[in-house]
């Protein structure tokens, strides 16, 4: 053989066996990093268990001289789809947490009037952010209970991803409605509202147009309303929490009907009990767009409800939750509204006799 043909298929074999073990190293290497990513994506999730215990004695500590507080363990309806689809168990109900305050002035002879309050945020929880508010409505005698509905963060990895984003979701909410009716009482039937925002003013609309007759009134701040409308004005990486495969796990181009079925504009026509929605022009996440689309819905069907569109307020998202005097005095207009359908047996005078509840002063 020619020694220069020799030559170079010795280094084309040598070549080869280099490249051979960078991609064997390659390899090893790509599988510690994503080793790696699954340890600090599972910490995580310790992480949020942690803050959220934390929080928890907060709730505590910040209301123990007006109200009982109490976590309880309920049960719900079965994931929308089981993960596996060979588990003996798909089929069982899902647990979750949910938050319930009394008032220590209740009276167990009397009757309350009830507010369900679904917190905000795609994988959030329920934390003393609302403190403030949960004040102003124990003040007035309202019993709260708040769902830590499927999807929650502070529960671990299982629950995070038992999310179920428009869908079953409103199931845990209205089952920690029944469990008050049934478990106490004091809390009157007929005088239940449900109130929240952003994702919570979704759960307030989807409650309202899909469960009226279990609510008699409802207050939708900033809420999210048309799917197809958010998912085409927010980043692409916002869509990778419905595609992902816990979750609906295809695009709203590969099933559109999914998505409108997870969305309040789907259900206008249901609407048959008083609402109040709130929106804001410089609302940075829920845009005014968005809910518009929502009120202009409910009016081609012909329903009678209130809104209000806010012309930059200070806050955006958070315009009315803020703890400023102009978001509680927005916030007033909340409490009036809901005093109007639920009688509670305490109702504030003034905005000025609210912020007193709230903060003391």
């Amino acid at each position: 053989m020619n020694s220069s043909i020799k030559f170079t298929l010795t280094v084309f074999f040598t070549v080869i066996s280099i490249a051979a073990v960078f991609a064997q190293t390659d390899s090893v290497l790509l599988r510690e990093i994503n080793s790696l990513k699954q340890t600090v994506n599972d910490y995580q999730h310790r992480f949020d268990v942690l803050e959220k215990q934390i929080d928890d004695l907060m709730w505590f500590r910040r209301l123990e001289d007006i109200a009982h507080v109490d976590k309880v363990r309920l049960t719900s309806t079965p994931r929308w789809k089981p993960k596996d689809p060979d588990d003996r168990f798909a089929g069982n109900k899902l647990q979750f947490y949910t938050y319930v305050f009394i008032p220590k002035t209740v009276d167990t002879n009397r009757k309350y009037p009830l507010i369900v309050l679904p917190h905000s945020g795609i994988h959030a929880n329920f934390s003393t952010y609302y403190a403030h508010i949960v004040r102003e409505l124990i003040a007035q005698e309202y019993v709260v209970v708040s769902a830590e509905y499927r999807g929650s963060t502070g529960y671990g990895k299982t629950t995070y991803e038992n999310i179920d984003y428009g869908g079953r979701e409103n199931d845990d909410v209205l089952e920690s409605r029944n469990y008050m009716i049934d478990n106490y009482s004091f809390v009157d039937s007929t005088r239940v509202g449900i109130i929240g925002w952003s994702h919570g003013g979704m759960i307030a609309l989807m409650q309202i147009l899909q469960h009226g007759d279990n609510y008699q009134c409802a207050f939708a701040g900033v809420p999210v309303s048309d799917l197809e409308n958010r998912l085409a004005s927010h980043e692409e990486s916002y869509t990778d929490y419905f595609t992902a495969p816990h979750h609906i796990g295809e695009s709203i181009r590969e099933n559109p009907g999914e998505y409108a079925r997870r969305s309040p504009t789907h259900y206008a026509r249901n609407l048959n009990k008083p609402l109040l929605i709130y929106t804001n022009t410089n609302d940075n996440d829920v845009y005014v767009e968005e809910v518009k689309l929502m009120i202009e819905t409910l009016k081609k069907e012909g329903k009678q409800f209130e809104y209000t569109i806010f012309e930059e307020a200070s806050g955006g998202h958070g315009f009315d939750r803020i703890d400023s005097k102009e978001a509680t005095d927005i916030r007033y207009g909340v409490h009036k509204f809901l005093e109007r359908y639920l009688n509670p047996p305490k109702p504030f005078k003034s905005a000025a006799e609210m912020r007193v509840a709230a903060y003391g002063f």
